[in-house]
């Protein structure tokens, strides 16, 4: 599948409800070999910048996450493994802040740090998609997600 749809796929997941991080992973569940529950379980506390504390965005869990599908990190013993993952993982969040000035979800929503954020979840409508930039970042995270991937990871 192309980063651009990909990214269209996140976005159709976010829409139908998914949190951030939820959304990016869930239009890689072939990738992560994980099942659309095990995803939506293991990501659920990733939104709204972590249980909506507003730090690391959920999009960007998300492209940390899926490092470790496209360099592993899983012998504690090789160094150079984890060495490659967080080189990925510090690549994306270049990017990332490349591109949004931050990787820090209240910067990236201008919300004061010392506002106190509910765990309550915002309702979504039509207005809240229209002034959140969440969809578009959601669908960023996913293309370039597809782009490392296809770049570092052969075709199957």
């Amino acid at each position: 599948m192309d980063p651009k749809e990909r990214g269209l796929l996140a976005r159709a997941y976010f829409r139908k409800g998914y949190n951030c991080c939820q959304s990016v992973l869930l239009a890689f569940k072939d990738e992560a070999g994980l099942s659309e529950e095990d995803i939506a379980r293991l990501a659920s506390g990733f939104g709204g910048g972590m249980g909506r504390l507003r730090e690391v965005c959920g999009a960007m869990s998300a492209m940390t996450f899926m490092s470790g599908v496209i360099r592993p990190a899983v012998h504690p013993g090789i160094l150079e493994e984890r060495a490659d993952n967080y080189a990925l993982v510090q690549d994306f969040a270049g990017t990332f802040r490349k591109e949004f000035g931050s990787i820090v979800c209240r910067d990236i929503l201008r919300i004061r740090a010392d506002r106190k954020e509910s765990p309550v979840p915002s309702m979504r409508d039509e207005q809240w998609y229209a002034i959140r930039p969440c969809e578009r970042i959601i669908g960023f995270a996913a293309e370039e997600i597809a782009r490392k991937m296809s770049a570092i990871v052969p075709e199957k």
